[in-house]
C-alpha cells in the first residue's frame, strides 16, 4: 500500500480536477474524516487535519476547508463568547494637542471679531509678545502693545516700567504670565483696553464671562474693566442661582470701594437699625414687641391675601405665601431677613374672626347684602389654621373656636349656602387633632365638640358636594379619634346620638363607624374579657335590614 499522501499532494489533488482513471487510495481514518468534512459534520472538537506545507506562499480549498475555524475572523467567536465586563461610559481624555487647537481656534475667533482698526493682536506694531499659560499646560501667545498695558493696569504699569523697557534690548519684549486660571478670560480681558466701549462690549457676554472678566481686572488692577463688569452686574438681569456666585465673588475680591455695594443690594436685605439685628443674632428671634424688616414685609402679604377680592387671585397668591413662609421658618434667621413671630398670626386670625361674628349678626339680623363675605372669612381662618398646624402653634386657635358659642348659635339662622364654609374651620380642626397635630386638654376637647358638632353635622352634605377636593374619609376618620379620645361614658353620648343621626341622614352624615366599633369593643367586650366577636359590626348592615 502506497504510503499516505502529505498535504502538499492532496493539495495538488484539489486543485486539478481529478482524472477518471486516477483513483488514489487513502486509509480508512482520512476517508471518514473528509466525508465529515463534505458533508458540513465536523465539529471543533475533530482531530486537526495534517500539517499545512509552510512553503506554500497561499493556502489551498482544502486548507481553508480543513481549517475553517482558524481562517474565520476571531471576533464573532472568540471575543464575543465571553464578554468583558462593562466599563462605565468616559468622555475619552482631551488630548493636549487638541486642547491646543481648540484654544487657539477661540482666541481666533475673539481676535477676528475686532473692530476694524484694531490693533490687538497686531504683530506689526506690536512691541509685546505676551505668552498666557495655564496651569493644565495650554498656552497663547498674544501680540501687545507696552504704552495700552501700561495706561491701563496698575499690575503691568510696575512690571513693564520704563526702566525694564530699556534694560530689554531687542524687539519685542518677551513676557510670559503663568498659571493663569482661564487663559481665554485673561485674553479676553487683554482685548478690552483696546477697546473705547467696554459696556457695549460687554452686552454680548453672559454672567459667568463677565465675572470671569472681573477677577482678571481684579488682579491686574484694570480698573476700568472692574467698573464696566459692576456696571454691567448692576443692571444686567440674572439666574437665580447666579446670585451665590456674585455675592461670593465680590465679597472675595473686596471692591467696596468701586461700586460693589450697589451690586450686592440685588442679593442681600439691609437690616436696620444694627441694634435690632444684634438683638436678633443673640436671641434667636426679634422680641420686645418690634418687628424684624422681613416681618413687616410678611405680615403685610398676609393681610394683603386676606382682604383680597378676586378667588382666582386669592388662591394662587395663598399658595405662594404659603410657601414663602414655610421656606422662611426652615432657614436659619429667615430667608428675607425675619419671620412671622406667633402674636403676629394670631392677630391676623383674631382680625379674621372679629369680621365673621360681625357678618353673621348682620346676617342673622335678616341683612344678607355681604353674606358673600362669610365665605371669604371663613376661607381665611382656614387658611391660617393650616399655617399654625403646620408651626404646631394650633392649640389657642383651638380654645377661641371652642368657646364661639354665639357664633355657633346664630350660625343655624344664616343659610347653609353661605356658612358651609365655617364648617370647614372645625373639619381641619377635628383633623388636627385626630392625627395628633393639635394636643389640649380633654376640656377643650369636649367644648369643640358641645359647640360645633352639631353645626358640622348639619353642613356635612353641603361640605360634601361643595367644596372641591374634599377628602371626606379624613374629615372622618379625624372626627371619630377626636372622639375616641374622650372617656367612655362621652363616647357613647356622643356615638349613639350619631348612630340615630346617620340611620336617618345617609350620606349628608359623616360615616364614623370605625370609631363605634371601636367604642363598642372597648366598651363591651375588652372591658368584660369576653373573646371579641368572629366579626366586626357593620352599620351599613345595619341600615339594610332596617
Amino acid at each position: 500500500m502506497d504510503p499516505p499522501p502529505t498535504s502538499s499532494t492532496v493539495a495538488s489533488s484539489y486543485a486539478t480536477p481529478p482524472q477518471p482513471s486516477y483513483a488514489p487510495s487513502y486509509p480508512t481514518s482520512y476517508t471518514k474524516f473528509n466525508s465529515a468534512l463534505n458533508a458540513g459534520l465536523l465539529n471543533p472538537m475533530s482531530p486537526p487535519p495534517l500539517p499545512l506545507d509552510k512553503t506554500r506562499s497561499s493556502p489551498t480549498l482544502f486548507d481553508m476547508m480543513a481549517n475553517e475555524q482558524d481562517y474565520h475572523p476571531r471576533t464573532a467567536a472568540g471575543i464575543h463568547s465571553i464578554p468583558a465586563p462593562p466599563q462605565p461610559h468616559q468622555l475619552p481624555p482631551a488630548r493636549s494637542m487638541d486642547r491646543q487647537m481648540l484654544l487657539q481656534d477661540r482666541i481666533a475667533d475673539l481676535i477676528g471679531s475686532c473692530s476694524p482698526g484694531n490693533q490687538f493682536n497686531d504683530a506689526d506694531s506690536s512691541d509685546v509678545r505676551l505668552t498666557l499659560s495655564s496651569k493644565d499646560g495650554l498656552s497663547v501667545t498674544l501680540c501687545v502693545h507696552r504704552h495700552i498695558l501700561v495706561a491701563h493696569s496698575r499690575f503691568f504699569a510696575a512690571k513693564l516700567s520704563d526702566r525694564w523697557s530699556k534694560q530689554q534690548r531687542t524687539l519685542p519684549h518677551i513676557v510670559e504670565i503663568s498659571d493663569c486660571d482661564d487663559v481665554e478670560v485673561y485674553a479676553e480681558t487683554l482685548r478690552l483696553m483696546y477697546c473705547k466701549d467696554l459696556r457695549r462690549r460687554l452686552m454680548r457676554e453672559d454672567v459667568n464671562k463677565v465675572l470671569g472678566i472681573l477677577k482678571v481686572s481684579a488682579a491686574i488692577v484694570f480698573d476700568a474693566g472692574v467698573l464696566s463688569c459692576l456696571e454691567y452686574l448692576e443692571a444686567a438681569p440674572w439666574a437665580e442661582d447666579d446670585d451665590e456666585k456674585v455675592a461670593t465673588l465680590l465679597t472675595q475680591l473686596h471692591l467696596e470701594n468701586s461700586g460693589a455695594g450697589e451690586v450686592l443690594k440685588r442679593v442681600s436685605l439691609e437690616l436696620a437699625p444694627s441694634a435690632l439685628v444684634e438683638e436678633a443674632d443673640e436671641g434667636g428671634s426679634c422680641n420686645g414687641g418690634n418687628s424684624s424688616g422681613g416681618e413687616e414685609v410678611l405680615l403685610r402679604l398676609l393681610q394683603v391675601v386676606l382682604e383680597g377680592k378676586d378667588e382666582k387671585a386669592r388662591r394662587e397668591m395663598k399658595g405662594l405665601v404659603s410657601k414663602m413662609l414655610r421656606e422662611n421658618s426652615t432657614s436659619r434667621g429667615g430667608a428675607i431677613g425675619g419671620d412671622l413671630r406667633k402674636e403676629s398670626l394670631y392677630s391676623a386670625c383674631n382680625g379674621c374672626l372679629s369680621l365673621l361674628c360681625e357678618q353673621f349678626v348682620r346676617a342673622s339680623e335678616g341683612d344678607h347684602s355681604e353674606v358673600a363675605r362669610i365665605a371669604r372669612q371663613a376661607d381665611n381662618l382656614h387658611w391660617m389654621l393650616d399655617i399654625l398646624v403646620e408651626r404646631q402653634i394650633a392649640e389657642d386657635f383651638l380654645r377661641t373656636w371652642a368657646t364661639q358659642t354665639e357664633l355657633a348659635a346664630m350660625h343655624r339662622k344664616v343659610p347653609a349656602i353661605h356658612r358651609y364654609e365655617v364648617s370647614r374651620v372645625t373639619a381641619r380642626l377635628f383633623v388636627g387633632v385626630g392625627k395628633g397635630q393639635i394636643l389640649v386638654s380633654k376640656e377643650a376637647r369636649c367644648q369643640l365638640l358641645s359647640t360645633w358638632l352639631e353645626p358640622f353635622y348639619e353642613d356635612f352634605g353641603w361640605m360634601r358636594r361643595a367644596c372641591k377636593g374634599l377628602d371626606r374619609h379624613l374629615i372622618e376618620d379625624g372626627l371619630a379619634n377626636t372622639i375616641l379620645t374622650l372617656p367612655l361614658a362621652t363616647q357613647q353620648e356622643i356615638l349613639l346620638a350619631w348612630f340615630n343621626r346617620f340611620l336617618n341622614s345617609g350620606e349628608d352624615c359623616p360615616n364614623i363607624q370605625r370609631g363605634f366599633e371601636v367604642w363598642w369593643r372597648r366598651a363591651f367586650w375588652k372591658r368584660n374579657s369576653e373573646p371579641e366577636p368572629p366579626s366586626r359590626l357593620r352599620i351599613t348592615a345595619i341600615c339594610e335590614n332596617s
